[in-house]
Parts: C-alpha cells; structure tokens; sequence
C-alpha cells in the first residue's frame, strides 16, 4: 500500500475519526466566539450564521461519532 492510499485511509481509521471529533470540538470555541459578537453587536444576521455553523458543527460531529460506532462493531478483536 503506498503512502498516498494509506492517507486517504487515515480519515476511516479509528485515530481519524477520534482526530476529527476533536477537530470539531476545537472548532465550537470558535463558534463560541462568532455568538458572543454577533450578541455584542446586536446583528441578527451573524447570529443566525454562527447558530447555522454551531448546527453543522454538530451534525458533523455526529456523524462522525455514528462512523466510529460502526468501526467498533466491525471489529472482530474488539468483543
């Protein structure tokens, strides 16, 4: 297997999978953030685009979560 097909591998992996819901969470401070001005600055508008970004912020986490899950279950050695 070369390198290049191992990396697109990664992303499936169980450490991928861990790496990406820590990515998220690590993107939720910034949402975090995004909330707090737009309330600040009473705009509407970038409150609706951070709440937008904190929902797809979740599905994406959950997402991965339901990919872990399954990586689980497929393991024969995990039982």
């Amino acid at each position: 297997m070369s390198k290049l097909e191992s990396a697109k591998g990664f992303k499936h992996s169980k450490p991928g999978l861990i790496l990406g819901i820590g990515g998220s969470a690590f993107g939720a401070f910034g949402i975090v953030k995004d909330v707090r001005r737009a309330r600040d600055e009473h705009d509407n508008l970038k409150l609706i685009n951070a709440a937008v970004g904190a929902l797809a912020l979740v599905t994406s986490t959950l997402l991965l979560v339901r990919e872990l899950r399954r990586l689980g279950q497929d393991d024969v050695l995990a039982d």
